[in-house]
């Protein structure tokens, strides 16, 4: 339901407003949970079928010089869509840079998930753990390198990714080190780690990366995070940057919004990430 609140929101007419050309894909088939087995292992398998078309898809769009913008749905659909960015810049001989842009680290595996949610694992299996299915989504494994991945916003992760994160010294911007920095000081770090030996960066951004008093249709919502004001200034970095092939933004839930409230923030942000200026 995410894509079609996104479908009703101001998303097209802003972009086009920029002057974008806007083509709308369609959704990628999803199978009704209804019709899998109930079991973690059949949920799994269907996920990855959906994520190897959208990784096929966002290949073709970056390769021919196409900025794909992805709509959620929930962050289960990066590992398919940053994998397509990655094998697209794979095949010219160069890695990509991820800016992660999220309330969770979404960095844990079938065997250290709490839950067995899927949009919990994206993260993890771009970095070629897990699942081998999952993880090899990309012509070049692992889709990311851990020097090239930057979150940004952090603010409630599971025992087992902190360990990943220090482990794999992981460059981890949490919500203390925005209010003790500043938002600027912060993107402007991330920026410089996921365009360092890169060529260009994905973007994938949680609506619940903003505070939920702002981003209340959120199906994972936590307090603390990212003020409106703050959002779009991320995102208007970003753009300065120049070096945005692709795009995510996720995690729309209609049923928990109010008057399509998430949605249209959301477009307003895809707006700012693609150009949009106050003067």
């Amino acid at each position: 339901m995410g894509p079609s609140a996104m479908r009703l929101s101001s998303l097209v007419a802003q972009l086009e407003r920029l002057g974008i050309a806007v083509t709308d894909t369609g959704n990628i088939v999803v199978p009704e949970r209804a019709s899998l087995p109930d079991t973690p292992a059949a949920r799994l398998e269907a996920i990855t079928r959906v994520c190897r078309d959208l990784a096929k898809r966002t290949a073709d769009a970056v390769r021919h010089g196409i900025r794909p913008l992805v709509l959620g749905g929930d962050h289960s659909l990066a590992a398919g869509s940053v994998a397509g960015t990655a094998t697209a810049l794979a095949e010219r001989g160069q890695r990509l840079g991820l800016i992660w842009l999220d309330a969770h680290a979404d960095l844990n595996t079938p065997a250290t998930s709490l839950s067995g949610n899927v949009h919990g694992m994206p993260v993890a299996h771009l970095l070629g753990m897990g699942d081998p299915a999952l993880a090899s989504l990309c012509g070049a494994t692992p889709a990311v390198l851990p020097e090239h991945l930057v979150y940004v916003g952090l603010r409630d992760l599971d025992n087992a990714e902190k360990r990943c994160i220090r482990e794999r010294g992981i460059r981890a911007f949490t919500m203390r080190d925005i209010d003790e920095r500043g938002l600027r000081a912060v993107m402007d770090d991330a920026v410089a780690i996921a365009t360092h030996g890169t060529g260009g960066v994905h973007v994938s951004c949680d609506a619940d990366w903003v505070d939920p008093q702002e981003a209340p249709g959120v199906g994972t919502p936590v307090r603390g995070g990212a003020t409106l004001r703050e959002a779009h200034l991320a995102m208007e970095i970003i753009h300065d940057t120049g070096a945005m092939l692709a795009m995510d933004l996720v995690e729309i839930n209609p049923i928990l919004d109010a008057r399509n409230a998430t949605a249209e923030l959301a477009a307003d942000l895809i707006a700012s990430a693609f150009g949009r200026h106050i003067l």
